[in-house]
């Protein structure tokens, strides 16, 4: 059987990721990469999924403005989503890949996905923290 959290590891170093948590009994892992938008973005390798997760912002005032213009970004993300947090108030990118046959690209796909996100939209997303 793969080790799917070492080769999930593994990816990640060689992508230049630096890794600041990691449990490997609980397959998860805490990466960043300032200069990509990538701050404690979690990885959980839960088998048959990999998960990745990133707190964005906190909604301080719930508005229509705000959940529609976070469901119009939705549409032009490559991979992953804005979701809601289980309280309804924390705003997350989350992405979800079929972990049997991960491989180096898609992942990098994935996290690239989220730095030009953080990159393009980052002014919005200051705007809407504000709130």
């Amino acid at each position: 059987m793969k080790n799917h959290f070492n080769i999930t590891r593994d990816f990640l170093l060689e992508l230049n990721f630096n890794i600041t948590r990691e449990n490997p009994e609980d397959g998860l892992l805490v990466i960043q990469k300032e200069n990509s938008g990538i701050r404690n973005l979690i990885v959980g390798v839960a088998p048959p999924i990999l998960i990745m997760e990133q707190y964005i912002f906190k909604i301080n005032n719930q508005s229509e403005k705000i959940f529609k213009s976070l469901l119009q970004k939705n549409r032009d993300i490559v991979h992953g989503a804005f979701v809601l947090d289980e309280s309804g108030e924390k705003v997350i990118y989350r992405d979800t890949l079929q972990i049997e046959n991960l491989d180096l690209n898609e992942l990098e796909g994935s996290l690239n996905s989220l730095s030009l996100l953080m990159s393009e939209y980052s002014d919005q997303i200051i705007e809407f923290s504000k709130y």
